[in-house]
Parts: C-alpha cells; structure tokens; sequence
C-alpha cells in the first residue's frame, strides 16, 4: 500500500509539472529564445515591438535639414532613374545611404535587416504623422540601393556629390556669420585595400597591398574634395588639377589660403601654379646630395653636456632644384632627442616669407598637419569603406528576365560616388561632434560620437496624436545638450547653389 501511495505521489507530482510546463509553454515562454548557463533565470524573448538600436539617426536627420544637407542634395544631384520603376523618392534613398553608414551600417545587405526599423523609417521619410509606421511601406532594398549607387556614378552626379562637400562648407562657415582671415587645406593620400580585382585597382609596392590610392584635402575636420586613383598612382599624380580648384574656392571664403602637404606631393607645376594664385604653402621635401652638403655645417652638437629635453635648431637658406626657374626659401629643422646617438632632420618648402613666419613657428604650424592625418584615420575607422568588386552584368529586375542586356557599371565611377557619399556623412558627423564640444574639452572622434550619441536603444509607441520615442535615461543628458545646440543654428539665407565650386575658366 505504500509502494502505491509513493506511485500515486510521483504521478500526481509529474502531472503538476507536466501542467505548469504546458502553461508555461502556453504563456509567458511562449517567446523564449534563449535561455543563458550561466543564470537559469535569464530568458531571452522575441517580441514585436517598435524597437530599434540606432535612435541617433533622428537626430542626425534633424542635423541634415538644419545643415541644409539635404536641399544641397536635392539641387546638385539629378535622378536619372526610370519613373515607372520607382517607388522610393530620390532624396529618401540619399538619406537612407547617409544615415546608414553613419550609424555603422557598412554593407549594403544590412538595410534588408533594417528595413522594418521604426526609428530609420521615421528619419528617411518625406512624409509625416503616424502612417510611416502604420503603412507598409519599410526601408528600400539592397537592389534598390545598387540602383542608387549606379545613379550617383554619373559624371554630372560624382562632380554634383564635390559640390555638396563644399557648399556644405561655405554653409557652415556662414553660420559664423564672419569671413575667416585664414584657412588651412591639408592635402594628403591614403590606400584604401580591396579584395578582388576591382577595375582600377592595382598593388602598391609602399603599402603593399592591392588598392586604390585616391587623394584628398581637408580643412579643419572637414573634408572638402576627394578623387579616386587607381592603386599604382604616384602621390602627387592629378594633384594640381585637383586642388587648384579648391585652393580658388577657399580663396573666395578666406583672406589667406594656406596648403599643407608631404614630401611626396611638390613638383615645380604645382608650386609654381599655388604662387602664381598667391597661395602660401609648406611642405616637406625629400634630401637630395645638394641638401645634405647644404645641412652637413650644421649637424653637429653644441659643445657641452647634452639637455635631459629635447631641443632642436634651424637654418635658413635658398635652395634651387634643376627643374625650378628661380630658388624658394628652405629650413633646415635639427632635432636632438635624449638618448638617441644620431641627430635627426629634415627639410621644409615654403613660400611664406621669414618675417611673416619664422622657422619655429613653421615648423609648429607644419606639425599641426598631423591632426589632419589623425582626422583621416578617424574616418577609416569609422566608416570603413568597402569598394565594390568586379561588376556583373544584371539579367533579371524583380525576379522577372530583362528583356535586353542591362548595361554594365562603371565601377571605378561607383567606387568614386561610394567614397564621396562616405565623405558627405563624415562631414554630417563632424558637425554632430563638434555640437557635442563644451567646457574645452577635447573633439570627440566620430567612432565615440557614435557610441555616446547615434547608437542610443530606442522604443517608439504610437498614440492618438503623437509618435513618441522613449530612449535611456542615461542618454537623455547628451540627447539635450545636442538639441539645444541644434536650435541655436540660424536659419541660412540664399540659395545653396551660389556657394558652391567656382566653374573652370
């Protein structure tokens, strides 16, 4: 009898189980998709709600309409785009690739993982009110996107995207309301490697690496023009017919133009051309024979115990190369570092005058350019352009066949439209980061921006009159700094298409 009494209890024991785990089953874990090791009590759920990881984008978006981004857009690009194939507008597909890539979002393939988005959709779209959510209408595809980038590689559309970069400039410089009395460009290259064989791409014995090697020039943080090369470029090859015209731009907005460039970049057109337009410019030159007899007087200790610091001296001197019709100013820079057994120099080219700018105070200013490098790498990081591999021909639209062959991309040009889009939003992220400065502390780069700002959690619930946005509260102290910054830029005044690039003469 009590063999089953105990029978009787473990059946009426699993049969309570067996009910509790069916109604768990049926309730609260009917969504569970993960359940951790380490902590039984953790489960993990899938639930559809109007969540999202990118709740900066409508901050960004804001930025873009306040910034005038996006009436630059609407009136330097054109959509060539077949009207009875669209069903995206124009400048929605332009946000969308911004936004995207400022949030982190690199590949095309990720927009159809956002496409149902709640805060990305808000941001994109044209129209307002809760029927952004409500419709079904979510986010373009990736073939949409290709279709885009095939658009925007059109000579008019690639040297449309080099007068956003600029006008954007002059805009933002207006705000201050006050015309600069100098600004510096920095000209520098950089590789940018690719996997395959792109058209255009070739390996680079000094980076070794296959890549191209496109050029570019900045000002402040801010990148105003870029070319792409193919990987075996020279350095300083097209860089006259590229920054001339940018050098005259910046003349229009400034008393006093000033280009910085690396040893790689001087050739006589070049020097010559930038003091003909009375550009000042330094640069550093690589040693030759007549160099080094000019430096050797003066690579020699003083006498005496060597400084625990660092110090360092110049000479002054003419220097004429075979190729130059007249002789330039030269400074000779020694550096003796504690500890090191060999002294350490190198040349500088100017064109500035000593009286205007003495050797100590060129070689601080020449040193300066290294924030501009650091501006270069801070954009690598943070965007990581991916250039597109060899292109293929497309034989099908929507799962329907083509009627005829579709023509080929020009992916070199695709390449160069990618790399100016991806220089657009680092300027949109430039203007976000620089609203987050105070108390002069230091710019934050774009990667931190975006971690601090732009990645914020975000649920969006709909309500009778209001689309309301819930983030973290431990966000909500940058999230108003930034807003206030916001409303305090003025409205601009004038058309947008009068600041932009010079035309050719």
């Amino acid at each position: 009898m009590a063999s089953l009494c105990a029978t009787w209890y473990m059946w009426g024991c699993e049969s309570v189980t067996r009910t509790r785990l069916e109604r768990h089953a049926m309730g609260e874990s009917q969504c569970s998709m993960f359940q951790p090791e380490f902590n039984k009590s953790i489960r993990v759920e899938a639930r559809p709600q109007r969540l999202s990881a990118d709740g900066g984008a409508l901050l960004l978006r804001e930025l873009m309409d306040r910034s005038r981004l996006t009436a630059l857009l609407e009136t330097h690009l054109v959509d060539s785009r077949d009207p009875g194939r669209v069903e995206h507008g124009f400048v929605e597909l332009l946000r969308t690739w911004l936004l995207l890539i400022a949030q982190g979002w690199q590949d095309q393939t990720d927009v159809e993982l956002l496409r149902a988005d709640p805060i990305l959709r808000l941001a994109v779209a044209d129209r307002r009110g809760a029927e952004v959510l409500t419709s079904f209408e979510a986010l373009c595809s990736q073939p949409t996107l290709s279709r885009l980038l095939r658009t925007l590689s059109a000579p008019g559309n690639r040297e449309g995207l080099g007068q956003v970069l600029l006008a954007l400039a002059a805009l933002r410089q207006q705000r201050n309301r006050a015309r600069v009395s100098e600004r510096v460009l920095d000209l520098d290259s950089l590789p940018l490697t690719v996997y395959g064989t792109p058209p255009g791409s070739a390996y680079n014995a000094h980076f070794h690496a296959r890549c191209y090697h496109p050029i570019l020039v900045s000002s402040d943080g801010e990148f105003l023009a870029a070319k792409l090369r193919p990987g075996e470029a020279h350095t300083a090859g097209g860089g006259l017919e590229f920054v001339l015209p940018v050098v005259r731009w910046a003349q229009e907005h400034a008393e006093r133009v000033w280009l910085r460039m690396d040893a790689g970049f001087p050739s006589p057109e070049l020097l010559q051309e930038l003091e003909t337009v009375d550009c000042r410019y330094v640069a550093r030159v690589r040693a030759n024979q007549v160099l080094q007899r000019a430096a050797e007087p003066f690579l020699t200790r003083p006498a005496g115990r060597p400084p625990a610091e660092e110090r360092q001296w110049f000479h002054e001197f003419s220097y004429q190369a075979v190729s130059w019709p007249y002789s330039r100013r030269a400074v000779l820079v020694v550096i003796d570092r504690p500890g090191e057994l060999f002294l350490d120099y190198f040349f500088l080219l100017t064109n500035a005058a000593a009286d205007e700018m003495d050797a100590a105070t060129l070689l601080q200013f020449y040193r300066q350019r290294g924030g501009a490098e650091q501006d270069f790498g801070d954009w690598k990081s943070a965007f990581d352009l991916a250039l597109s591999s060899t292109p293929r021909p497309k034989t099908h639209y929507r799962g329907r066949q083509l009627s005829g062959p579709d023509c080929d991309t020009d992916s070199f040009a695709a390449n160069e439209a990618k790399l100016l889009l991806s220089l657009v939003a680092a300027n949109l992220m430039h203007d976000a980061r620089t609203l987050l400065e105070h108390d002069g502390q230091p710019r934050a780069s774009r990667s931190r921006t975006r971690q601090l700002l732009l990645k914020t959690a975000a649920r969006v619930t709909l309500g009778k009159r209001y689309i309301t946005v819930q983030i973290d509260a431990a966000r909500a102290s940058l999230w108003s700094r930034f807003s206030q910054q916001l409303e305090r830029i003025p409205p601009v005044r004038g058309s947008p298409c009068g600041t932009a690039l010079p035309s050719r003469a």
